[in-house]
């Protein structure tokens, strides 16, 4: 399995983004020496699919299957896309506060702490549905590392679409997200633009 090595802050300064996005309350005191130079509009697309791909953690592969399967989906393709990367189970364990960052609940997946619908997922990109309850084993579920997890996630903000049980470290996908429920900072239309050409 690829893994992205890139220091977080580092790749977040490159891409112009704020590392609250990927769950990481750091700031980094330098400052990105550009030249004067305008990004061309291929420069921006590619910027906007690199930034969507970092805060998933997505390779670049799996990224162009969920693009031709948002393709084949009614509606705005973009919006297609984003709804398919926020529906991983990963994002989805993110989203509950079952984990600090998206890749911290890419292991909790792998190291099969996770059911869905009572059966054990390992993948992290399975694809939930609106009604899948997730839960931690029941094994796990007193361990110190959730209970340090809940202590940091506890005052974040949980997302409409799913209802968290913070205590039995048990969730349920009322819905799937809308676009404008999904407060990622990637213009997916200028993806769009990148794999049209």
């Amino acid at each position: 399995m690829a893994v992205n090595r890139v220091p977080v802050l580092k790749r977040c300064r490159s891409l112009g983004m704020d590392p609250i996005y990927l769950g990481i309350n750091k700031k980094s005191k330098r400052q990105l020496k550009r030249s004067n130079r305008k990004m061309s509009e291929y420069g921006l697309q590619l910027r906007e699919k690199q930034k969507a791909k970092f805060i998933y953690g997505v390779l670049e592969k799996p990224f162009r299957n969920y693009f031709e399967k948002a393709k084949q989906q009614e509606g705005m393709t973009g919006e297609n896309l984003m709804i398919l990367l926020e529906s991983r189970l990963d994002n989805v364990m993110f989203r509950m506060g079952f984990a600090r960052t998206r890749r911290e609940a890419r292991q909790i997946v792998g190291h099969r702490h996770v059911l869905v619908n009572g059966k054990q997922v390992k993948v992290p990109s399975y694809l939930i549905k609106a009604g899948d309850v997730i839960e931690i084993k029941e094994k796990n579920k007193g361990s110190q590392r959730y209970k340090d997890i809940l202590e940091v996630t506890g005052g974040n903000l949980i997302p409409n679409w799913l209802e968290v049980d913070a205590e039995n470290l048990k969730g349920e996908v009322k819905e799937l997200p809308k676009r404008d429920a999904i407060d990622v900072p990637v213009d997916e239309m200028l993806i769009v633009e990148l794999y049209s050409k």
